[in-house]
Parts: C-alpha cells; structure tokens; sequence
C-alpha cells in the first residue's frame, strides 16, 4: 500500500486531483488507516486511474467518467467517445458563430452602421394548397434538413411543387431546442399523404404584418427587435397565430449571403 503522496509521486497526479476523485468516487482509497486516517492505494487502482485521466483529457466530466467505469467494454467506451465527439464539434461549431459575429460587429463598427430600418406593411394572406413537412427538430439550423428531404422525396415520387415555398413556425415563442416547424410547399393539386409528408391547406391570414431582411440570416434578429418598435408604436395590434418565413434569396438561389432576401411574416389582430 502507498500513502496518497506516494501515490501521487508514483502516477503523477496531484494529491488535489487524487482527493476530488476520492470525494466524486471516482478513485475510492483502497484503505483508510484506521489510526492515521491516511488514505492508502494499491498498484491494483493504477488502471483505473489511466482510464480516468485518458476520459477526463477529452472532456468527459465526473458523472461521464463513472458510467464509463462502470460499464468498460470496447463497444461502451467507443458508443461514449463518438457521443463526445460529436459534442466538441457541435461546441466548435457554436464558438465560431460567435467568432462570426464578432466579426460582423467589428465591420460594423468600423462602417459606422448603427442600425438597420426595417418597412413593415400589413396585408392579408390567402389560404394555401401546400404539400408539407412538420416537425419537430433541435433546433432552427435544422430546417434546412428538412427542406432536402422534401426535395429529395419530391424528386423521387414526381411531386411537382412551386419555388413560393414558407416555413411556418407552430411554436408560440422563441426556443432554444425542440423546435416545432412546418416547412410548406405550394402545390397545384392536392394528392394522398405518405409518412410524415402531407397536403393540407393553410389557414388564410387576414391581417398579416410582413417585413423584408437583406443580407444574412443574422440580420433577421435585428429585424425582430424592429418589429418589437413598431408593434409598440401600433397599440392597435397585437401578435397572434404562427409566424411564418419566406426565404425569397438563399443558398441556393444565391451565392453572397450579402444578397440573401427573407421575408418575416407575424399575424397580428386588433384589440
């Protein structure tokens, strides 16, 4: 048996990180002297140890590193790392959007554009006959899938359908994860719905409050915040229903995200 600052000599890790593990449970003493109170180790924790500085060097916290422990096998442990890295990537994507728009801030700045007008007119929308896709999915990056899949299903079963497609967003208000969209595609005639793909018509929208955003889709939040003015200015409305989203120049229509156009429609009734 070794004191705990044998042990830490003989593996490497500090007397701190041996005491944290013993508190998690991660690393238990093998003994406690009875008349020290010392911790005492033996040679047979050694492996355990290596395998909680190889998982906690990749990021794993406390909690992932004892389920890996407990459940160490070859499959586990790979299932466990794919997860993990998955997570970094999803971690690095997050990090360089806001490199991205600090960027943006900083061009900004250096333009001297303090803010951007955004015209909001009203107009009613007709009902529509649509083949569509509802959803609920991780997030608003996510709608972008599922517009190649109904692409992708379109092509494959001849469904004919019009580039005025919209989004339709069912949710009542602004959410992180699980996001509820409906992604629509105008269609000259109605067919049989298959799956998770269906035809419907949409409900006409008689008061409609629409406003055009030029350039980025990080523009749109901007666009927002000036919608929240301008309902403030029109005491004689108030938000209802759905919001919806036309994206008249995208990705896929468009090269420079400069010369993106998305149209933002919110319902509205007077009070």
């Amino acid at each position: 048996m070794f004191k705990i600052g044998e042990f830490s000599k003989l593996t490497q890790v500090s007397i701190r990180m041996l005491r944290y593990y013993d508190e998690t449970g991660l690393l238990k003493p093998a003994e406690i002297d009875k008349f020290t109170n010392y911790r005492l180790y033996a040679t047979e924790q050694i492996p355990t140890l290596n395998k909680i500085i190889f998982l906690r060097n990749l990021g794993f916290n406390s909690s992932e590193i004892a389920v890996a422990l407990k459940n160490w096998d070859d499959e586990f442990i790979t299932y466990q790392l794919e997860n993990k890295r998955l997570e970094i990537e999803n971690m690095i994507k997050a990090e360089q959007d806001k490199l991205f728009k600090i960027e943006l801030a900083k061009k900004d700045i250096r333009q001297g554009k303090i803010a951007i007008n955004y015209n909001v007119s009203i107009k009613s929308i007709p009902s529509y006959q649509v083949f569509s896709l509802r959803r609920i999915v991780p997030d608003y990056y996510a709608e972008g899938q599922l517009w190649q899949e109904m692409s992708a299903f379109a092509d494959e079963n001849n469904i004919p359908i019009s580039n005025n497609t919209f989004t339709i967003y069912h949710d009542t208000e602004y959410k992180e994860k699980d996001v509820n969209i409906e992604i629509c595609a105008p269609v000259a005639r109605m067919g049989k719905d298959i799956g998770e793909f269906t035809y419907r018509n949409t409900e006409p929208v008689p008061i409609m409050a629409c406003t055009m955003v030029y350039g980025p889709f990080e523009n749109i939040a901007n666009a927002y915040l000036a919608f929240a003015n301008w309902l403030q200015e029109h005491s004689q409305y108030k938000m209802t229903g759905q919001s919806r989203q036309i994206v008249h120049y995208g990705p896929w229509n468009e090269k420079s995200p400069d010369k993106y156009l998305t149209e933002i429609q919110i319902p509205l009734e007077r009070t």
